[in-house]
């Protein structure tokens, strides 16, 4: 379990790094942005630019941003029961 912990633990954090050099790709020119393009291949060899453009231009990526409403609870709580009551005493043995 404890590999798959640390596995989990670097996708989410090359994603979160990966998040940050597009964004930083978007906003430079010239020499910068050959630097970052390098350190998103070198982060993934398979990533290509178009597929930023993509993302860019898809009406999916438009609302991704904006975050979904939850239905609204019952007045009653959650929907789940609750906790299990306290334990029953033993019958005694006579």
């Amino acid at each position: 379990m404890i590999e798959r912990q640390m596995e989990l633990g670097r996708r989410q954090h090359r994603k979160k790094k990966m998040r940050k050099l597009k964004a930083k790709l978007a906003a430079t020119t010239g020499a910068d942005r050959e630097k970052v393009l390098y350190k998103i291949k070198r982060l993934s060899p398979w990533w290509t630019e178009a597929s930023l453009t993509q993302k860019q231009n898809s009406p999916k990526a438009a609302t991704s941003g904006e975050k979904k409403e939850r239905p609204a609870k019952k007045e009653g709580g959650s929907d789940r029961p609750g906790p299990k009551g306290p334990p029953k005493p033993k019958a005694d043995k006579k």
